[in-house]
């Protein structure tokens, strides 16, 4: 089986988060699942200094910056065939809401870059899974708005600590169309329907331990929903 792994950079505040991505890396091959790495051809909205939290007045290629956690193995999203792949999972951080969407910026009201949504919609077309953590599952409420497709999704729960705004972006999801759940740290929403797998990650405020047996948890169920299918 192979499952394509969609980056958008390298950093958690201006691209994939990169925790996040290599623990799902990892966790597909302990399942003996090869990964195959995409990403858009684009510029990124913006480059941060990560030491800082400054922005830096240059500009970064998403794909050129995804290839870095890749080590060199990535393809463009315009040469990407689903039928090469049986499933998809999309990293959080922060470049999923200002490289896929501009949700960082314009919130729910955020439009959403047309490949990644034919995507995801394509994707879901074909009966494929799709796996979205922290941020991502923003993404997936954009792609679908409007459709008659409605995702459950989780983005963490506002009962624990959380760094982020966890009320807000659920409403703003549910604003679009999904059906949003709260699950903690420890948890994963599942959407058998829709085959729609979605972890909190640093969404919440965690160990790196924690996001690790997170994104597992996802994997797994990943795994699970392969076999049945």
């Amino acid at each position: 089986m192979k499952v394509a792994v969609l980056l958008s950079g390298c950093g958690v505040y201006d691209g994939s988060e990169i925790h996040e991505s290599v623990f799902s890396l990892l966790a597909l091959a302990e399942a003996g699942i090869e990964a195959i790495c995409i990403a858009p051809d684009k510029l990124q909205m913006h480059v941060i200094n990560h030491a800082k939290n400054e922005e830096q007045v240059q500009a970064r290629n998403v794909l050129e910056e995804s290839a870095r956690i890749a080590r060199g193995e990535i393809t463009a999203l315009s040469n990407v065939n689903i039928e090469d792949f049986d499933a998809l999972l999309i990293p959080g951080g922060f470049g999923v809401a200002k490289n896929f969407t501009n949700w960082a910026v314009k919130g729910a009201d955020s439009y959403i870059d047309d490949q990644l949504k034919d995507l995801i919609v394509n994707m879901h077309k074909a009966g494929k899974p799709i796996v979205a953590l922290c941020m991502a599952p923003t993404v997936i409420a954009k792609a679908f708005e409007g459709t008659e497709v409605v995702p459950t999704l989780t983005v963490g729960t506002d009962q624990e600590p959380s760094p982020y705004d966890i009320t807000g972006i659920s409403k703003g999801m549910e604003s679009v169309g999904s059906r949003v759940l709260m699950k903690t740290k420890m948890e994963i929403a599942i959407d058998k329907l829709n085959k729609i797998i979605s972890a909190p990650c640093y969404m919440m405020e965690v160990s790196i331990l924690e996001v690790r047996n997170n994104a597992k948890q996802a994997v797994d169920a990943l795994v699970d929903m392969l076999k049945s299918s």
